[in-house]
């Protein structure tokens, strides 16, 4: 009986981790790529090592950790460097997550949560692909009430994403996350009623 692979993606501010929490708590294997990518530059280890010789001393924390804001306000702000440090990472990230993913087994349902699916293209990689959206006004009114963001530096980081339609593009299923935390728990359950559906038809 073989697993049911999908990519769950959103932009910043979609509320794709809360989709996402929801789904483990149905029972979903969930693999985050935000999680691994803190992981594989965690002090001590070599990508950490790699960050610090590309971007300098200036990147880390005094408690020698990385300081992930100093340095998406870097990269962020230039293609080049966004590039290098995605040289350096991405790998990483995909070793580290196969290497969770056969360690699943054979887990009915496993959700990859990975914020870039789109501009990696990596749709093909999937059974499905769910798009949690949302319009960017609210990403933008997310990001500066949650994180304390500019208005400017939210309107950076979503333009350095792929755009709305560019994920939308690639969707099986869209979970529309603008309305209440209510609303949200109705479209979890009903997307969660929906894999389910599709495990069983490609195991039969």
């Amino acid at each position: 009986m073989r697993s049911l692979r999908v990519g769950l993606t959103g932009g910043i501010g979609a509320g794709k981790s809360e989709v996402s929490r929801r789904l483990a708590s149905y029972g979903a294997v969930v693999i985050d790529a935000d999680v691994v990518a803190r992981e594989v530059v965690a002090p001590g280890t070599p990508g950490l090592a790699e960050v610090v010789q590309e971007f300098g001393q200036g990147i880390l924390r005094g408690d020698g950790t990385l300081d992930r804001d100093r340095l998406g306000e870097l990269v962020f702000a230039d293609e080049s460097l966004r590039r290098k440090l995605n040289a350096i990472v991405h790998h990483r990230v995909g070793e580290r997550m196969a290497e969770l993913e056969r360690k699943a087994g054979e887990a009915a349902i496993i959700v990859l949560d990975i914020p870039l699916i789109a501009e990696n293209h990596l749709e093909g990689s999937f059974d499905l692909v769910v798009v949690v959206d949302v319009p960017v006004r609210v990403q933008v009114e997310r990001l500066m009430r949650e994180r304390g963001m500019p208005k400017e530096s939210a309107e950076a980081r979503i333009a350095a994403q792929a755009t709305r339609e560019e994920r939308l593009a690639i969707a099986t299923i869209v979970v529309d996350n603008s309305g209440s935390l209510a609303e949200l728990d109705r479209e979890a359950g009903d997307l969660w009623t929906e894999l389910r559906h599709r495990w069983r038809a490609v195991t039969d």
